[in-house]
């Protein structure tokens, strides 16, 4: 068989990290990450890093395996995930991905695409644009400057939406015109599996997978972390909101909402990025898993 990477992705908490382990299971092969959150061991309740139990049940890899305070961008990612599948390919003809971070897994299996060189004069103006008037306003020119983009990017990431300001900036072109452009060749296949459900089901899920946060200590896990807030790994939904309530600034009520809303949010981002890719193959998050497994190997095996 062609040595092939299937990618298991969908919004978030639909399910996915139970996916993966049941294929990894069948297919007796081993699981990586690409949750870009996930990779930080002091974040683990307001990531859902996987049980005890589930990391037993089938080998993960970077699942909390750095701290918050080393930086480690998407193009460390992509050197090192490339790195472990090589390996792994050495003993498994199928290696599984699993995450709710699209350019983490872009990264792995397209590579990244190619920026122009941003003056750090034009990074320092934004930072203390941010600093002075908020991310509001940083929100407001991405809008204008590149909606496309707008539409798809985490909007209370302001590292994102600042990169992709300083770019247009730079240059006078929208950040989404430099993406997608050259994909470079991998040694492996890739097979998307799309993991869905109606929009009702994965916002009640998502309403409910905050709740369970919550009694298991989400707030607690934020105030430990609340003196490393500024650090890029901690502009995420989940903990921004609440520190703002550790600030005093919203009610406890208040910041569970919005982790409820910018979740919410989040999840219609991902589905929108992920729509645009017509080779994932959809299935319910409801769907028998032997059934689907049928199809994938059927699939595999015309593709050879």
């Amino acid at each position: 068989m062609k040595k092939t990477l299937i990618a298991v992705v969908g919004p978030t908490a639909i399910g996915k990290t139970s996916w993966a382990i049941q294929l990894a299971r069948h297919f007796k092969t081993e699981i990586i990450s690409t949750d870009s959150r996930q990779f930080y061991k002091e974040m683990k309740i307001g990531t859902a890093v996987p049980s005890k139990n589930e990391l037993a049940s089938a080998k993960h890899h970077f699942i909390q395996h750095r701290s918050i305070i080393d930086p480690w961008s998407v193009g460390d990612f992509e050197k090192s995930a490339l790195n472990g599948l090589e390996e792994l390919f050495t003993h498994h003809n199928l290696v599984i991905a699993a995450g709710g971070s699209g350019l983490y897994l872009k990264a792995m299996v397209e590579g990244l695409d190619q920026f122009p060189n941003v003056p750090p004069t034009i990074r320092q103006e934004l930072n203390e644009e941010f600093s002075i008037k908020g991310l509001g306003n940083l929100q407001s020119q991405l809008k204008k400057a590149d909606p496309e983009y707008y539409k798809q990017v985490d909007l209370q990431n302001p590292h994102r939406i600042i990169r992709a300001l300083e770019i247009f900036r730079t240059c006078g072109r929208p950040y989404s015109s430099f993406l997608g452009k050259e994909v470079q060749n991998r040694h492996f296949g890739v097979f998307y599996l799309g993991i869905g459900a109606e929009r009702s089901e994965v916002y009640r899920r998502i309403n409910e997978r905050v709740d369970m946060m919550m009694e298991a200590g989400l707030l607690d896990e934020a105030r430990e972390l609340f003196q490393y807030r500024d650090l890029k790994a901690l502009q995420t939904v989940g903990y921004q909101e609440l520190f703002q309530y550790i600030e005093g600034k919203w009610d406890l009520d208040m910041a569970v909402s919005e982790i409820k809303k910018n979740t919410r949010r989040y999840a219609k981002r991902q589905l929108t990025w992920l729509r645009k890719n017509d080779a994932i193959f959809w299935v319910d998050h409801k769907a028998n898993v032997a059934e689907v497994i049928d199809k994938i190997e059927t699939e595999l095996k015309q593709s050879l």
